[in-house]
């Protein structure tokens, strides 16, 4: 495994000259939204940085928050402590209870560009108590100027298959990042480079994996070294414990990256597929992957994630913009399909993955907003992060949670919920 520590001590402070635009998969798109803010459900947790954004919302506490927050490293990450708008500690079912039904959005990629794609998800989360993931690519954090510092197993240093991003939007994406955490999110990691493929991840080793986790890590933690962005605030957490999970680019390379995950101090992992059922553990990892979800008008399902379903529609290019309304219903529809089935059914969380795009106008970005906003607000839902369900699953009793593993798809317990878990 390649050791960082050279990187780490001979980084120069440098502001360099914007670095080229982003071109991500994971980046691109536009669109406001309308609607009325939901219940709040969570309650704010002690501590917190005390800062308040620019758009004039609270931050995580006052002048009576607690201790002043604990710089870490270079001051890029703070120990704030316990995290703000946080459910109440999960408790196992009662017998005979119904388990809700958990919805889990999170977004691979998590930058902000001009089309500021990462507030508006932020707001929306915030307008129908949507707590969701933002996986964060470490190389956002890190400019272009600064690429040799990223060695990324089997490639040159400094290759990446998306684009770094400009001081501007470095700056931004923290932005983002700091409320997001202060609005009760979770921040996981789409680890570095992005790469697919041969070469990519599903030919990395454990060793390789690791390797990756931990320079994720230290763009996070080192980046007002890097960027010399000085005057930011830092991170309101320690990300030694804020990360505790991610996606792989591609959903490739899955079997090496769960044991090191594991070895990595990671308690879930999203980067496979699976069937709408309750998940299990791997390699001591909970194994909370993409899902098969209804494709309207096709015999076939798809992946739960906005790219699939623009692949099934017009491929990897844009389609017939006299389409766009028709596939962005098929979009919702499918979402609303696949959370039916789980509700009404095994009530088995219901996984979906997105980017922050425009593809094919941003309908799929507009079908996302519609889908949170209707069915976040209903009695028995919990849109959550990945932290929050795995927090769950972990005060289950396993008996209990083998058990349901046992419904199939869109089956409902034989004789009803206190029948099928009466003690």
């Amino acid at each position: 495994m390649v050791t960082h520590t050279t990187r780490r001590t001979a980084t120069l402070v440098a502001i360099g000259a914007l670095a080229l635009g982003m071109t991500a998969c994971s980046l691109s798109g536009e669109g406001g939204d309308g609607g009325d803010k939901g219940e709040e459900r969570h309650e704010s947790a002690s501590g917190g940085s005390g800062e308040e954004g620019e758009d004039g919302e609270e931050g995580s506490g006052g002048d009576d928050a607690g201790p002043a927050p604990q710089l870490l490293g270079d001051g890029s990450t703070a120990d704030t402590g316990p995290q703000p708008h946080q459910p109440p500690d999960p408790e196992p079912l009662a017998p005979g209870e119904e388990p809700p039904q958990f919805v889990v959005f999170s977004w691979d990629g998590a930058g902000e560009d001009d089309n500021q794609l990462f507030s508006r998800f932020r707001e929306i989360g915030e307008r129908y108590d949507a707590d969701m993931t933002y996986f964060l690519s470490g190389i956002y954090l890190l400019p272009e100027s600064e690429r040799l510092n990223y060695e990324p197993p089997g490639r040159q240093p400094g290759a990446s298959d998306i684009g770094y991003l400009s001081d501007e939007h470095i700056a931004a994406t923290l932005e983002q990042v700091r409320l997001a955490w202060t609005e009760g999110n979770e921040i996981g990691t789409h680890f570095n480079g992005h790469f697919c493929g041969p070469t990519g991840g599903s030919s990395w080793s454990v060793e390789d994996w690791i390797d990756e986790i931990d320079q994720a890590k230290w763009m996070v933690q080192n980046w007002r070294t890097t960027t010399g962005l000085t005057d930011e605030e830092p991170l309101p957490f320690d990300y030694e414990e804020e990360l505790i999970g991610g996606r792989a680019p591609c959903l490739e390379g899955q079997e090496n990256l769960l044991p090191a995950a594991a070895e990595s101090g990671f308690r879930y992992d999203s980067s496979g597929n699976a069937l709408q059922v309750w998940p299990r553990q791997r390699h001591g990892v909970w194994d909370i992957s993409l899902q098969s979800v209804p494709m309207p008008g096709r015999s076939f399902e798809t992946l739960s994630m906005d790219y699939n379903f623009m692949v099934n529609q017009s491929g990897e290019g844009s389609g017939d913009p006299a389409m766009w309304p028709t596939w962005q219903a098929e979009m919702h529809d499918g979402l609303m399909a696949a959370f039916d089935r789980a509700n009404e059914g095994n009530r088995a969380p219901l996984i979906i993955g997105n980017h922050f795009n425009q593809w094919n106008g941003g309908i799929y970005m507009d079908a996302v907003a519609d889908v949170i906003s209707e069915i976040c607000p209903r009695d028995g839902v919990e849109c959550v992060s990945f932290r929050q369900l795995v927090d769950w699953l972990d005060a289950q009793d396993p008996e209990v949670l083998e058990r349901m593993r046992g419904l199939g798809v869109g089956e409902a317990p034989p004789g009803g919920w206190e029948s099928f878990l009466a003690g």
